[in-house]
């Protein structure tokens, strides 16, 4: 197919009649509509966006819907993980509602990973079911948070606790609009990129040992190795495990801890996503080494290379006061826990798996050492 952008992959997810394509290429938002058009059930689209992306990407995604013949609405919401709120879902709901939006309508996430969880939760209940289409702006929402059907908002209990399992239709990525990101944000989605290296596959690890700094500095080659391989890895497991019964837990690593430090800095900018997954991946992993499921050589390593990247390592370098056991208060609510016990994801760089039963003095301790910024 020839959308006028550059097409440099598509990575299928295989869920059998839900089974959709991740499109990766350069320029495609402006050729949107002439790939998302054949899969639509009516002409007509409506888009939700964020303050920031919209003045970046809305002109020429509706552009590109309209010479397709796609009739498109937009709905901006303000920008910042803020947003995955119910007094922002039910805004959003609501003017869905009031642009008359029809169960055959397609709604389109343009954004990052907090625009795209948000419209596919709305996606999910508005008419009972409504298709969706994800379009992420961000790394880690292109890496990560657009592929495998997890929508939801936040609650003061913690984040992503509403929600639904309900997949896009199709994920188009654009890494043109990586050129637009905030290094701050940049960064941050990388931690989900280095994720996949550290859960299953080391060879991976090591080439981003090699050539993250290439990716962060905007090397479209890098970037585009880096996002097919992780959406490849991403759609694998969703494939095998598509409703987190067993190995897509594997995909939360770091962020059992990463979340806790998210709620209690409240959403508000202080901790980004990424930036909360990084430490906790060092924390994971230093909890490993502690119980010996992990060399110490592992922790130094990742260590390492979040230096190299200029990325933050432990919660002491937030800048909040933080508390061991009001952080471990939040982890309780995380959604892994099972019969009471916190799920944690454990052991060297490669080989992670889950792990019930984890004493929670260990836990604690290390949770400790990373507000103080000891021994890491």
């Amino acid at each position: 197919m020839s959308t006028g952008g550059t097409m440099l992959k598509t990575v299928p997810v295989d869920l059998g009649d839900r089974s959709y394509e991740i499109h990766i290429g350069v320029g495609i938002v402006a050729q949107m509509g002439t790939l998302v058009g054949p899969i639509f059930r009516s002409k007509r689209a409506i888009i939700i966006t964020d303050e920031n992306v919209a003045k970046l990407h809305l002109d020429a995604a509706e552009k590109s819907l309209a010479a397709s013949g796609i009739k498109s609405d937009a709905i901006i919401l303000p920008a910042g993980e803020a947003t995955k709120s119910f007094s922002n879902f039910e805004t959003l709901t609501n003017r869905l509602l009031e642009l008359g939006a029809e169960r055959k309508d397609t709604l389109i996430a343009l954004g990052g990973g907090v625009i795209g969880d948000i419209t596919g939760f709305a996606a999910a209940v508005l008419r009972r079911g409504m298709d969706f289409i994800q379009v992420p702006t961000s790394l880690l929402a292109q890496v990560d948070s657009s592929v495998g059907g997890k929508t939801g908002i936040n609650t003061p209990f913690g984040k992503n606790l509403i929600g639904a399992f309900h997949q896009p239709k199709m994920v188009v990525i654009d890494l043109q609009v990586l050129d637009t990101l905030p290094a701050r944000e940049l960064q941050a989605g990388y931690a989900e990129v280095v994720k996949y290296g550290l859960i299953d596959d080391p060879d991976f690890f090591t080439w981003l040992e090699e050539n993250g700094p290439r990716l962060r500095s905007g090397d479209r080659d890098t970037q585009a190795y880096a996002v097919a391989k992780s959406c490849e890895a991403k759609a694998r497991i969703v494939a095998e495990d598509e409703f987190e019964a067993g190995k897509r837990a594997l995909l939360n690593l770091g962020h059992t801890f990463g979340h806790a430090l998210e709620a209690e800095c409240g959403y508000d900018g202080t901790l980004l996503h990424g930036e909360g997954v990084a430490i906790g991946m060092a924390m994971a992993l230093d909890a490993s080494v502690r119980m010996g499921l992990a060399p110490e050589a592992d922790l130094a390593r990742y260590l390492a290379h979040l230096k190299s990247v200029n990325m933050m390592a432990t919660a002491s370098q937030i800048g909040k006061k933080l508390d061991a056991d009001t952080l471990l208060a939040h982890m309780s609510q995380d959604k892994k826990v099972d019969a009471g016990e916190i799920v944690f994801i454990l052991g060297p760089i490669g080989g992670a798996a889950t792990h019930k039963g984890v004493d929670l003095n260990i836990i604690k301790a290390v949770i400790q050492d990373s507000i103080d910024g000891r021994g890491l």
